[in-house]
């Protein structure tokens, strides 16, 4: 197992890349107490600290897709370092706005310091589908970045935690702020990216084909010799070509194309909906987990639930990646997100913590699968001129409902008896799993007639 994870971090220019972006992920991983501990020690206010927090994560959740559709429009080098500068000065200017008595001026500087952030998760995810050609191997590339993006989010609190006890909270932010900065630096260096991502625009030469880059002759609605064309992010894939299997290796690739044929946000948006849906849905039975963990079992047995759930993260997350799959990624969501959420309603019904914990540890086992299949399935729908944006709309989904799940799972507890909270916590993905299966077997007949019409045009010319 562990050999073919080798084989992705032998690949060139991988291991270098991901070290890269690691390094400024961490940041990420680290910022969250920081700040906390240092808007409280500053204000010595707990509502505060928590509004300022939130305001700059929602600056930096809700504009995601935005500044990933920047490092597209103008490639990662270009995009990627002012931000990493800005978020950087941000930050810096969140610890030192901490001390001021001016509410509305901290909140204003947390939302620029949050609007900022490098979204070095989607371009590294871009850029393994340029480093890893090979389908397999990009799943296998796919679930390393979520394992180790899973390791990051509970090492960087520890450090965080360390940081603030043996100097201060604010080296923590500005730790997390050389992190950033010297990780996105080191990404962007002409050898790790690409500067500008670009699609040479087929030139006909009136004989039914088209030149490409290099003078390649790509036939109509084809790809050049060597399966790709153009040098963005990532080569632009095998689209939905007349002859050419619609599943390669195990990936959807007629996902490609929206129902008009074009490949627009909003075509993407009508083919990515279910797998979004179910993102969002994860997301918020993620954190609504977290605390009705800490309702069953108190802190003490918080801290053991949720360190089991990391551990089977990872565990699960290797495994499924190790795998070699026939089914395409769009088949394999419901049948990852069923038992993921019945093991989240049974836990409820667990007599002790014990218990509790192993079955939490089943949901931890099938969260990392369930990302990495749904980043395959963003991968093969996005052309490679949106596929960081398309790479944070999973990200954003994700970490949009784990939001709403929070708050509404701590509104139930209120009201319900808490084995019933876990089962709303698993209601929204299991329905999820049933939205993706009806939509694929909908969306699988339309295109069939529309390619049944279309054959039935050209005969008929």
């Amino acid at each position: 197992m562990f050999a073919s994870y080798g084989a992705v971090l032998r690949t060139p220019r991988a291991a270098r890349v991901f070290g890269a972006a690691l390094l400024g992920r961490l940041s990420y991983g680290t910022v969250g107490l920081s700040l906390t501990l240092t808007l409280v020690q500053a204000s010595g206010s707990y509502s505060r600290a928590g509004a300022m927090v939130a305001l700059f994560g929602g600056a930096s959740c809700l504009l995601t897709p935005w500044r990933a559709g920047l490092v597209d429009r103008f490639g990662p080098r270009a995009a990627l370092r002012p931000m990493a500068v800005l978020y950087g000065l941000g930050l810096a200017g969140l610890a030192a706005a901490a001390h001021l008595s001016s509410g509305l001026a901290t909140g204003a500087v947390a939302v620029a310091a949050g609007a900022c952030t490098p979204p070095l998760g989607p371009v590294m995810r871009a850029l393994w589908a340029e480093l890893v050609p090979d389908r397999e191997l990009l799943q296998r590339a796919y679930s390393l970045d979520t394992v180790a993006e899973q390791v990051i989010f509970t090492v960087g609190p520890l450090l965080a935690g360390l940081f603030a006890v043996l100097f201060a909270p604010e080296v923590g932010v500005l730790i997390s702020t050389g992190l950033v900065i010297t990780g996105t630096l080191t990404l962007t260096t002409r050898g790790n990216t690409i500067t500008r991502p670009a699609e040479p625009k087929p030139v006909d030469d009136g004989r039914g084909a088209s030149q490409g880059a290099g003078g390649e002759v790509v036939a109509s609605g084809g790809v050049a010799a060597g399966g790709s064309v153009g040098d963005g992010l990532g080569a632009a894939s095998v689209e939905d070509t007349p002859g050419l299997p619609h599943d390669v290796g195990g990936v959807d690739t007629s996902e490609k194309r929206d129902a008009s044929g074009g490949t627009g946000a909003r075509g993407l948006l009508a083919s990515l909906w279910p797998m979004l849906l179910m993102m969002a849905t994860l997301g918020a039975a993620e954190t609504g987990l977290a605390l009705l963990i800490v309702a069953f079992a108190g802190a003490g047995g918080a801290a053991w639930g949720e360190a089991a759930m990391s551990v089977a993260g990872v565990v699960g997350g290797l495994v499924y990646g190790a795998v070699t799959w026939r089914m395409a990624p769009r088949a394999r969501l419901p049948l990852l997100a069923v038992p993921t959420a019945l093991a989240l309603g049974v836990a409820g019904l667990a007599p002790g913590v014990p218990v509790l914990i192993a079955a939490v540890s089943v949901v931890g086992l099938f969260i990392a699968p369930l990302l990495t299949t749904a980043y395959l399935v963003a991968e093969s729908a996005a052309p490679a001129r949106r596929r960081t944006a398309v790479a944070s709309w999973v990200n954003t989904a994700f970490n949009a409902g784990a939001s709403l799940g929070v708050a509404g799972v701590g509104a139930l507890t209120d009201v319900l008896p808490l084995w019933l909270c876990f089962v709303f916590a698993a209601l929204p993905v299991l329905l999820a799993a049933g939205v993706v299966p009806l939509v694929t077997r909908r969306t699988g007949r339309a295109r069939a007639q529309d390619l049944e019409c279309a054959a039935e045009d050209a005969l008929a010319v």
